[in-house]
């Protein structure tokens, strides 16, 4: 299987690459992209011997190309190039793993042309999830979830007429348990270091607002055509349960799993079956207790947010993430507190009314919308 990985130098890119690695035989890295990491994307290179590698944020030029030739790989330049490689007739699979709203263009495009699509960028179908599944129909592309939540509903999920109500759990991230008054004055420092998993610091912001968890609401009323209402979120702090699914007789299906992305990117590679992913077994026996809680949304105002915005339909999910990709950004910068966040989020969202998003153009218009207005809350907030 000739597999496409997009965004390869990230933590889900290597999670993949680990899992590729054990199975020689069965999958073939044909092409690895990055935005602008030029030598960590050499390296990969040089160890997986791709046909392509994509620099997407990079111009060409600075002899990047005579570096990868050298190594029998051809370097393509700009965003274009990874929709190139998304519709490549030796392209397979499509691992989806570009961060944020860069990576919506060629999760489409891939979809669109009837790949095999391995979704680990969320925001994609935050914002355009019925483009997305639309697309999918028509063309016949088969969606596997990465996200270790959504994989676990994935795994769980039957036939949906007899599903009651999704459950998608969270850690809490590392402010779960602190004062409320302390939360003013987070670092950025502070805010990556998630208790559990190891993820890229935008991620890992979110999964201390929990927005990472209202995005993923969004892509699963998507992914498995639930309602809003039918989907809820508990907070369990060991972070091994991943996702539960009740169902009308009133069983309930559980996904467990140690913390480790590459279960999920396993059972994503090797669906329908399954093959050896590298994590270290889950022992019960060491678990001792396993709880779950609800979350505060006091303490968690952008999962409300998340709600609102799924509610509200057409390109409000859009415009919330690209507030929130907006206020995460300056948070990480030092330029708004970690605590103003929401309150962004919130205006953006009351300042630019959802309209319809029938085209990717509606979508792609409403993000740069919403981005601006974002931008201008932050500048006067740090004024």
């Amino acid at each position: 299987m000739n597999l496409a990985i997009f965004g390869a130098t990230g933590s889900i890119g290597a999670s993949t690459l680990d899992v590729v690695a054990r199975h020689p035989a069965r999958y073939r890295a044909f092409a690895l992209t990055a935005r602008s990491r030029v030598d960590e994307l050499e390296e990969l290179c040089r160890r997986h011997r791709p046909r392509y590698a994509v620099l997407s944020g990079v111009s060409p030029g600075a002899g990047h190309s005579r570096r990868f030739a050298a190594l029998g790989v051809e370097l393509l330049f700009g965003a274009e190039a990874l929709e190139t490689i998304a519709r490549h007739p030796q392209t397979h699979t499509v691992m989806a793993a570009i961060v944020g709203a860069a990576g919506l263009a060629s999760t489409l495009a891939a979809v669109s042309a009837g790949k095999r699509v391995l979704v680990a960028n969320k925001e994609a179908l935050v914002m355009a999830g019925p483009l997305v599944m639309r697309a999918a129909r028509e063309s016949g592309a088969q969606i596997v979830p990465v996200d270790s939540e959504h994989n676990a509903v994935f795994q769980c999920f039957s036939e949906k007429k007899f599903v009651r109500k999704v459950m998608l759990t969270a850690s809490g991230g590392p402010f779960r348990g602190a004062p409320l008054e302390s939360l003013k004055g987070v670092t950025p420092e502070q805010a990556c270091a998630h208790p559990n998993w190891s993820m890229g610091r935008k991620i890992s912001v979110d999964s201390a607002t929990m927005m990472n968890k209202g995005l993923e609401v969004i892509e699963a009323r998507w992914l498995f055509d639930v309602a809003p209402e039918r989907i809820e979120v508990l907070i369990h702090p060991q972070s091994i349960v991943h996702a539960l699914v009740e169902y009308a007789d009133g069983s309930v299906i559980a996904q467990l799993s140690n913390p480790d992305m590459r279960v999920p990117i396993a059972n994503a590679l090797a669906y329908p079956e399954r093959i050896d992913s590298g994590a270290r077994p889950l022992d019960l026996s060491l678990a001792r207790n396993l709880s779950f809680e609800r979350p505060d949304p006091v303490r968690f105002p952008c999962l409300p947010l998340a709600y609102d915005a799924l509610r509200a339909g057409g390109t409000a999910p859009a415009v919330l993430n690209a507030a929130n990709e907006v206020a995460v950004e300056a948070f990480l910068a030092r330029r708004l507190a970690f605590t103003a966040i929401a309150g962004v989020i919130a205006d953006v969202l009351a300042a630019v009314p959802p309209r319809p998003a029938q085209t990717l153009a509606d979508v792609m218009e409403a993000d740069a919308r919403a981005r601006n207005e974002a931008q201008q809350r932050v500048m006067a907030l740090a004024a």
